[in-house]
């Protein structure tokens, strides 16, 4: 079993920092940062940046929530006219299904390590999970290396290989007059994908120097006993 967990938790690891991070800026205080930000480009279309806290915001906690899309295609402009068209609602609704089953990956993970940390505890391998960590770490290290040299080389390959991944061919092209492009322009998403980078950097970090702690102490607790 150590031998498959070692091939396993590596694995494991960067995937759950990457979703802790994601998670992390499926939050209001991002909107709020990048709304704000001196450089972050207006919108041509007329949105103020209180226009895209109050949508923008209002379409975050449909996609963390259960919400039905009538959250979302209930809102309106202020003539009356549907913030949201029918394409926008579709992707919208993609994404909350994506966000939601990411979520439950995250916490299956996240138990699974907890749970084999406890496991290697009581069987007194404990030193070899911690090499484990540490070795997910420094994987960690390499992949969102490699991510942020695409988002510098190529930012729009990696956004259409990134959407390919989990949506259908076209559903997620849009005009930019469209609301969707108006509230999270190009320069959101890509400073996401940098945010996102460096998180799951420092816990990649956290992960390569307390994983390296955990099999010091284990070895000395191990070697009293």
């Amino acid at each position: 079993m150590i031998k498959i967990l070692r091939f396993l938790i590596p694995i494991l690891v960067p995937v759950f920092l990457l979703m802790s991070s994601i998670r992390i800026l499926f939050n209001p205080f991002f909107l709020d940062l990048e709304y704000h930000s001196p450089s972050f480009p207006a919108d041509s279309y007329g949105f103020t940046v209180d226009d895209r806290m109050k949508w923008g915001i209002l379409s975050l906690q449909y996609i963390t929530t259960n919400a039905p899309i009538t959250a979302l295609s209930d809102l309106t402009f202020p003539d009356g006219s549907p913030l949201y068209n029918e394409r926008e609602l579709s992707h919208m609704d993609d994404v909350q299904r994506v966000y939601q089953r990411m979520v439950l990956a995250w916490m299956a993970i996240g138990a699974l390590l907890l749970g084999l940390f406890g496991v290697a505890w009581s069987g007194k391998w404990l030193s070899d999970y911690g090499r484990m960590l540490s070795t997910g770490g420094m994987v960690t290290l390499l992949l969102i290396l490699a991510v942020l040299v695409a988002v510098a080389t190529s930012f729009n390959a990696l956004f259409g290989a990134f959407h390919g991944l989990f949506f259908e061919s076209g559903t997620w092209v849009f005009y930019y007059s469209d609301t969707l492009i108006r509230l999270y322009p190009v320069r959101l998403w890509q400073d996401s994908f940098i945010w996102a980078g460096v998180l799951t950097a420092a816990g990649g970090i956290l992960l390569i120097v307390g994983g390296r702690l955990l099999t010091r102490r284990a070895s000395k607790i191990h070697q009293a006993a």
